[in-house]
């Protein structure tokens, strides 16, 4: 993320050929891959049943033509350990001053 805590987003188009636009909330290193965690704008700040914010986690992959393109993981075991280390990096990120 940005060292001066600005607010990064990028329009990414689905499947279907939709555009989203999301927030990136986190990078990380894993296994020699670069992984995002990203939550949709249109989302921001709604929280899931147990919660918390959920956001979703894309692998970065470069292209044939050296582009870099972001996937989303198909692998549960990979998409379980990338999850544990944005978890346990966001709840590091907790302010606890600020009660």
């Amino acid at each position: 993320m940005d060292e001066n805590n600005e607010r990064e987003f990028y329009t990414l188009t689905d499947e279907d050929g939709n555009e989203i636009e999301f927030e990136l909330i986190g990078v990380t290193e894993y296994k020699n891959n670069t992984y995002y965690a990203m939550i949709p704008v249109e989302d921001e700040g709604k929280e899931s049943e147990d919660g918390f914010t959920e956001y979703v986690i894309l692998r970065a992959e470069e292209d044939e033509a050296g582009e870099t393109t972001l996937t989303t993981l198909e692998d549960d075991e990979e998409f379980d350990d990338v999850a544990d280390l944005f978890d346990d990096m966001f709840s590091e990120e907790v302010d606890y001053d600020a009660k």
